[in-house]
């Protein structure tokens, strides 16, 4: 979750720039506000309606402040780079590909809410010393999606698998953000290694012989080169999300164009923490307490595109159909993503350079 890594990033930056011309997400806080203002470090595809901040307001009394810092990598990388004199109060964003980093760095202040909802848990980082730290907030399947519409046409059947992508049948069809500069990039090569192990580079090499497209980011792919995505695309298989597919149903119809291959996913979910040395850590606190509770979780999928931990959260009735998680996401611990990252970066981009 995200970074991200939401098929509306345009939407969601637009709705940012909206908010912050007020200059607080909250309806008017400044810098006169002193020790009622949360200054909240996020990624670039942070989105939340004015009428759930204000909620927090009325309750706590503090104001929330919006400071974005790039995709998930580009957020951990300045919390640590910032230590000692950090950014803001409290962070969201940082994901199960980032975590062991801003944890090992010590960027982190301990904190967890008293009132987690039970299905949290389930999210956890699985580390005590990262638990203590970050808090599940959302998570959200990275999958290759199809242009359902696209293979009717042409009679032709879609892949199902990550085996598949590489089939020639395939050839050219398919684009994905790169590694290097993405966060579903990234969780897709991640998704490669769970599966193969190994053996994960003989299988990109395949990939790149079968003449995949590498872009820098996920609107790149998506917007630009895919068949559904709303532009001149002729690739009709793109890394993606599984909420991406109600997001193409046509207007006045009820059903996706598009369908989410739930075999190739790769599970992220995203957290929040207090930042240590924070000038309002009360307020930090308080802001991470209210993004567990109901009114935050509930406005998730609407306003990011994501799914809660909360598992009693609503969702859109669209989800309930057409955005199902994977039944059993590809995952990578995160301490051994800390460990190989850079390695595998470097291994992925030799691999793909050529």
């Amino acid at each position: 979750m995200p970074q991200l890594r939401t098929l509306a990033a345009t939407t969601t930056l637009l709705t940012l720039s909206g908010l912050l011309a007020g200059c607080s997400l909250s309806g008017g806080a400044d810098e006169s506000a002193g020790d009622k203002t949360v200054v909240v470090a996020t990624h670039d595809s942070w989105a939340m309606s004015k009428k759930v901040l204000e909620e927090f307001t009325d309750k706590t009394g503090y104001r929330v402040k919006i400071e974005p810092n790039g995709d998930a990598g580009q957020l951990t990388n300045k919390l640590v780079l910032t230590k000692g004199s950090p950014i803001a109060d409290a962070v969201y964003g940082i994901d199960n590909t980032f975590a062991s980093r801003a944890v090992d760095e010590g960027v982190l202040a301990d904190y967890s809410p008293k009132d987690e909802p039970a299905s949290s848990s389930k999210y956890t980082l699985g580390d005590a010393k990262g638990d203590a730290q970050l808090t599940p907030v959302d998570y959200g399947d990275v999958c290759v999606n199809v242009d359902d519409v696209w293979f009717a046409r042409h009679e032709v059947t879609p892949p199902r698998t990550l085996a598949d992508l590489t089939s020639s049948d395939y050839k050219s069809l398919f684009v994905t953000p790169g590694a290097t500069s993405s966060s579903p990039g990234l969780a897709f090569l991640l998704a490669t290694i769970a599966k193969y192990g190994d053996g994960w580079q003989a299988y990109w090499r395949k990939l790149m012989a079968n003449n995949t497209k590498i872009t820098a980011g996920w609107t790149d792919a998506y917007e630009v080169d895919f068949t559904a995505g709303g532009g001149d695309g002729d690739r009709p298989v793109v890394l993606s999300y599984a909420s991406s597919p109600p997001f193409t149903i046509p207007k006045g119809e009820k059903r996706p164009t598009t369908s989410a291959l739930l075999d190739t996913c790769f599970r992220q979910v995203e957290y929040a923490g207090v930042l240590k040395g924070a000038s309002n850590s009360a307020g930090a606190k308080a802001f991470v307490d209210f993004m567990t509770q109901r009114a935050f979780q509930d406005a998730l999928p609407d306003n990011m595109y994501v799914y809660p931990v909360d598992s009693g959260a609503t969702l859109p009735a669209d989800w309930a159909a057409y955005a199902k998680t994977a039944p059993d996401p590809l995952t990578v611990p995160p301490a051994e993503i800390a460990k190989n990252r850079d390695t595998w970066l470097r291994e992925w981009g030799d691999i793909t350079s050529r």
